[in-house]
């Protein structure tokens, strides 16, 4: 039974998707203002895992993230550099693709663009408008806090610390509260501009994310995720507004990855610490760099240094070279029942550590444990059918995981297939069974049976 750490409820909650089977989820994307950093990779790494077990587990999945593409940081940059805001925003959008792209990040149904969603946007603060809870001011219309009574329910407090992410544009003397936030912005020269019937300007921050999920997963979804700098005022103020309108939660499970720090220090340009995918990809590899990630708990920090990425690196050379050692083993012999068992117990932990709150660190060490025990019995040989047993459970963790470099990966066709050819031999439906066979024989692929299941090879 999946658990999740709900950071509304700060206690770990059985996963009941809102609507059945179907799970909508959503994770805060960049901001491209700057090549993307190793803190995104860090969150969009690990979402990518929590994304592929989830579909793993049989859940008709739409992940969801946007782009925050018109926002203060990327309007001051593109002044200097005396580029179109809009322009430069897609540029450096498209070198987040093609970063995001060399990470294996590749369970994303949908990137949403802010600019593609003003309607959407207008409409939402006009609403606000309309119930009471948006004001104007010289510069554009705000969020009364005062009007909404749960504001700090997710972060449990109503004041910024020096970790926040916030938004230079909701600084304003004029605001009723101190806290109040921008929905938006009146023009200013050389700003990105739309004409509309709230007045000419852009938008906000905090609005552009939920006229985005009203738009494309509706008034309500089953999780919401980001880096825990995002949870104030971030994520409390897309509560504020949605909430507000609909009266009722706007997020069922809330994630939060935990900080990155460079050398046990944040990572800031000032410090010279900064560091970039494409420079971390100069040095490192993407499976190294993902079992780095996975490594730590999504909610833990991690620290990138010289020291845990040689452990990563190590850690990852010795699940490949299980592999080689393990194929150069087999020889004629029976099947071993030890494997076989060794096999269930770490499928059993697999499934018991990703259910527990996405646990990958308990899985990879289960993994090294399961990998220290077959050596042992490598010593003296193991048959074809135990190596087969062996590749595929270790590839079942990897479509997850996605940290081995150069492996052919069975299409999914083929094993939905398998699956339906086993359970209709199960059932005693044998004229079904045998047409799967030939269908997935014909597909490039043989399925065998053993007692501890099938293996699929291919041809």
């Amino acid at each position: 039974m999946l658990k999740l750490y709900n950071t509304l409820t700060r206690k770990k909650e059985t996963f009941i998707p809102l609507n059945k089977n179907k799970i909508r989820m959503f994770v805060c994307g960049l901001t491209p203002y700057d090549y993307a950093h190793i803190g995104h990779a860090k969150t969009y790494v690990q979402f990518d895992v929590i994304a592929r077990y989830l579909k793993y587990k049989g859940y008709n999945l739409f992940y969801l993230q946007n782009v925050t593409d018109v926002e203060d940081k990327i309007i001051n940059r593109a002044k200097e550099l005396k580029k179109d805001p809009l322009n430069y925003a897609k540029e450096y959008t498209k070198y987040y693709y093609e970063d995001i792209k060399k990470l294996k990040v590749n369970s994303i149904n949908k990137y949403a663009p802010a600019t593609d969603y003003i309607k959407g946007i207008i409409s939402q603060v006009k609403r606000l408008i309309k119930l009471g809870y948006a004001y104007k001011i010289s510069d554009g219309y705000y969020f009364d806090l005062s009007k909404f009574k749960n504001y700090g329910k997710l972060s449990h407090r109503t004041s910024l610390e020096a970790e926040d992410a916030i938004s230079r544009i909701d600084d304003s003397k004029e605001k009723r509260n101190k806290g109040d936030f921008c929905l938006w912005k009146f023009s200013k020269p050389n700003e990105p501009i739309w004409k509309t019937e709230i007045g000419d300007g852009r938008p906000g921050w905090h609005i552009e994310d939920t006229a985005i999920t009203e738009k494309e997963l509706g008034e309500q979804y089953d999780i919401h995720g980001g880096a825990r700098d995002l949870i104030f005022p971030h994520h409390e103020a897309e509560i504020a507004q949605m909430e507000a309108i609909t009266k009722k939660p706007l997020v069922k499970y809330w994630l939060h990855t935990g900080f990155l720090n460079v050398k046990n220090e944040k990572m800031s340009k000032s410090l010279g610490n900064f560091i970039t995918i494409r420079k971390a990809l100069e040095k490192y590899s993407p499976e190294i760099l993902r079992i780095f990630f996975i490594s730590t708990h999504y909610r833990n920090p991690i620290n990138f240094d010289e020291k845990n990425l040689e452990q990563a690196k190590t850690n990852l050379e010795r699940i490949n070279n299980f592999l080689v050692q393990a194929k150069n083993s087999v020889k004629k012999t029976t099947d071993n029942k030890k494997i076989m068992g060794l096999i269930k117990k770490l499928k059993d932990d697999f499934i018991k550590n990703m259910d527990d709150d996405f646990n990958t660190p308990k899985v990879l060490a289960s993994l090294f444990i399961f990998i220290n025990k077959v050596n042992k019995i490598l010593i003296k040989g193991i048959n074809k059918n135990d190596f087969n047993r062996i590749d595929n459970i270790i590839t079942e963790i990897n479509e997850i995981f996605d940290i081995l470099a150069v492996r052919e990966k069975i299409p999914k066709e083929i094993i939905k297939l398998a699956k339906e050819r086993d359970m209709a031999r199960k059932a005693k439906e044998f004229e079904k069974s045998d047409k799967l066979r030939q269908e997935i024989k014909y597909k490039g692929y043989l399925i065998e049976d053993t007692n501890s299941g099938y293996i699929l090879k291919k041809l």
